[in-house]
């Protein structure tokens, strides 16, 4: 038998949900058999797997010891990743944090997420940072797993935010979903860009190539069948005849949106494999050692908050531009009063 006391992070969801965690190998027709039977209940009554649980609540689970140890064998497995990254040690550079959220800054090189059940991504880093700092603990994650809230390509670098509590990633989820929560990139593109623009257009991913495209739109949804609508701001910073830093407002945020809309425009961003200008990449690649796209997710700027998220109400947070932009802004000589309002920003 085994008895579980929902907790805080735990509370909120269905039962059923909370079930199919801490047995993740069992076929959801078992569960529900098992709670027709009453080998499953809560709070010493029969339940049907729709109750919204509570802080507090009883579950207790009258199923022999082979049988948890059988359907709770996925939940043992995923930790496989956790402890290669704990064995790793590797740091990582925190940018804001309380008890409810971290604020990261990814380095180029990394994965957001892990693509495969081999990687060892961000995600388990920060787990495993806080199973070390003891702020989290083996037994709570077989019901409830920190993660990180946005994505970001493997060689993009900067901010990813990350829910250490359920209420956190509920807000945080909800305020990505509905834009509430400003984000702002840095770029250095090939050309000139002398004024700031907002274009729109629409975008297509191709599953097989994992890749994009983009073509202008005014509006019509039909513009690509099956395409999804994007809109990119951005502002010119500082540049010269050759190439431009860019300040980016991702107002959507699609599959490579920001990469696909600018080389779209003619301006693909320097070092970008996929979408850029080979010949530009390859004047870079010998003269900068640049190898991947000079895009940095440098800004996030917090709505008016409550609940989880109150301690970041109104909160700007920055993360600094890392040496390989900086090598070539420095190398470009693209110095001037807009990048050292960019150098200077607050964190």
């Amino acid at each position: 038998m085994k008895k579980i006391i929902v907790s805080t992070n735990e509370a909120g969801q269905r039962m059923d949900k909370l079930l199919a965690k801490y047995l993740s190998s069992a076929p959801k027709g078992f569960l529900y058999k098992m709670l027709r039977k009453k080998n499953i209940t809560l709070n010493g009554k029969k339940a049907l797997g729709n109750e919204k649980l509570n802080t507090g609540d009883e579950i207790c689970m009258f199923l022999a010891d082979a049988t948890l140890e059988k359907f709770g064998k996925g939940t043992k497995g995923a930790e496989l990743s956790v402890k290669k990254a704990l064995e790793e040690k590797r740091s990582l550079t925190i940018l804001y944090e309380d008890s409810h959220i971290l604020i990261l800054d990814k380095p180029c090189g990394m994965l957001s997420q892990k693509a495969s059940p081999k990687d060892v991504s961000l995600n388990e880093y920060m787990i495993s940072y806080l199973l070390e700092t003891g702020q989290l603990s083996y037994k709570e994650l077989e019901s409830f797993r920190p993660s990180v809230c946005n994505r970001l390509d493997r060689n993009t670098s900067g901010i990813i935010t990350a829910g250490k509590s359920l209420a956190a990633l509920q807000q945080l989820g909800a305020m990505l979903h509905d834009r509430s929560l400003k984000k702002y990139y840095l770029a250095i593109v090939s050309g000139e860009i002398k004024e700031a623009q907002k274009i729109e257009g629409f975008l297509k991913k191709d599953e097989r190539t994992n890749k994009v495209v983009v073509k202008a739109g005014d509006g019509r949804t039909d513009e690509i069948p099956g395409g999804q609508k994007i809109e990119t701001e951005y502002v010119p910073i500082a540049g010269n005849a050759r190439i431009t830093l860019l300040r980016v407002h991702l107002i959507t945020g699609r599959t490579h949106q920001i990469r696909a809309h600018l080389s779209s425009e003619g301006h693909p961003i320097i070092g970008d494999p996929k979408y850029g200008d080979n010949s530009v990449n390859a004047y870079y690649r010998r003269k900068y050692q640049i190898h991947e796209q000079l895009l940095h997710a440098w800004k996030i700027e917090f709505p008016d908050c409550q609940g989880a998220l109150k301690a970041v109400s109104g909160r700007t947070v920055t993360a600094p531009l890392p040496d390989r932009m900086l090598n070539v802004i420095k190398g470009e000589s693209i110095w001037g009063h807009g990048i050292q309002e960019v150098l200077e920003a607050p964190h």
